[in-house]
């Protein structure tokens, strides 16, 4: 064949390439500062011990089929009936993961006629699932409250009289800033609008038991909240949380939800134990918090800012710079990686630190080194 078909996709490849931007897995290795384990939950003997229970108990590894087929199983039932407890909804949906739960609300909840208001930020698997969807979409300045009442009140004004929809982050992945949640409720309530919080990197961390940062907010009738089980919970999965007739919906007409293979009851179990673990046992996001407070303190001394997160970005700016110097640091033995663009807006390529209990105060230091030696030389 002369002309190969993947002709373009070569072309697009070698253009990333050419960019520093081209992508590709690499094992892990080094001390962890990159994941999102972090309660360091994900290899804990804890969760091994639920796993080895679960398996006594003979839960299926896999479901056999959609949720509305056989692969319905006790214990995804007695998951999501736990999680409304836990997060104070009246009822919860469990997905596969975090991109298939967002992609399903998005794609489904929000009717023809409404309008989304996203924050600029917010996650890539919401964009996709408001590409499937049916409503007006406009993006808002990031965590600027006064910009998503302005961009409602422009669309009352035009005569419309669909729902509004808010939808935002409350700790951003790459950023590691919270947003004005309180704020945001206030406008949704003046604007009668559904607030949808992804609280990805905050389930676990944040809030009494581990509810998050959109913990004071419920019980609310126009509140939906989605809960990662891969990050901090050290699982798989997502939990959708909110007003029952919000699951009811996405079972009858959630196209991603419908059609997917339900997730391993193995894993729902496994899920429901994280949960547990988190709840009596606030002392893990207690050291959390104080490792936190120990980077920040040694990051300060490289002029590095504080995001009041977990998640501490380090803006480098140039591509090539940044994956220099997180090569430095893998060399050492610190497993950090460079953030380009796309996934970061151009010119603000960078380091993303993630503090975890996979390390402790010793590894910070060293890291805090490392890091200081890389930037002056790269």
């Amino acid at each position: 064949m002369t002309n190969s078909p993947f002709a373009a996709h070569r072309a697009d490849l070698e253009a990333l390439a050419v960019e520093n931007r081209r992508r590709a897995l690499v094992p892990r290795a080094g001390l962890d500062f990159a994941s999102n384990d972090y309660l360091a939950l994900a290899g804990s003997y804890a969760l091994g011990e639920a796993l080895a229970t679960g398996l006594q108990r003979g839960l299926p590894a896999g479901s056999g089929g959609s949720r509305l087929l056989r692969g319905n199983h006790d214990e995804h039932e007695a998951l999501e009936a736990h999680a409304a407890r836990h997060y104070g909804s009246e009822a919860a949906l469990f997905f596969p993961t975090g991109f298939a739960a967002n992609a399903a609300l998005f794609a489904t909840l929000p009717q023809r006629g409404d309008l989304i208001v996203h924050d600029e930020l917010i996650h890539a698997s919401a964009h996709d699932g408001m590409k499937l969807g049916r409503a007006e979409c406009t993006a808002a300045a990031h965590n600027d409250a006064q910009a998503f009442d302005d961009a409602i009140l422009r669309w009352r004004a035009a005569g419309a009289t669909g729902t509004p929809w808010i939808a935002v982050e409350s700790l951003y992945s790459m950023d590691g800033d919270c947003a004005p949640l309180a704020d945001l409720a206030a406008v949704a309530d003046r604007h009668d609008a559904i607030l949808v919080i992804d609280e990805a990197h905050a389930t676990g961390v944040y809030g009494p038991a581990g509810q998050g940062l959109a913990h004071a907010l419920a019980p609310r009738d126009n509140l939906i909240t989605l809960h990662t089980c891969g990050k901090a919970l050290g699982c798989e999965g997502a939990l959708l949380c909110g007003p029952r007739i919000v699951r009811d919906f996405l079972i009858n007409r959630g196209r991603p939800f419908i059609f997917s293979t339900a997730p391993s009851p193995l894993m729902a179990w496994l899920v429901r134990q994280a949960l547990e673990i988190v709840a009596n046992e606030p002392e893990r996001a207690a050291r959390l918090h104080t490792l936190v407070r120990h980077a920040e303190a040694r990051l300060a001394k490289l002029g590095v800012s504080a995001s009041g997160s977990q998640i501490i970005p380090i803006v480098i700016g140039d591509n090539e710079r940044t994956m220099r110097i997180a090569s430095a640091l893998q060399a050492d033995g610190f497993d950090i990686r460079g953030i380009r663009p796309p996934t970061v807006p151009h010119g603000t390529a960078r380091l993303r630190l993630a503090i975890t209990l996979n390390v402790g105060e010793r590894e910070i230091d060293a890291m805090t080194e490392s890091l200081s030696a890389a930037m002056a030389t790269a």
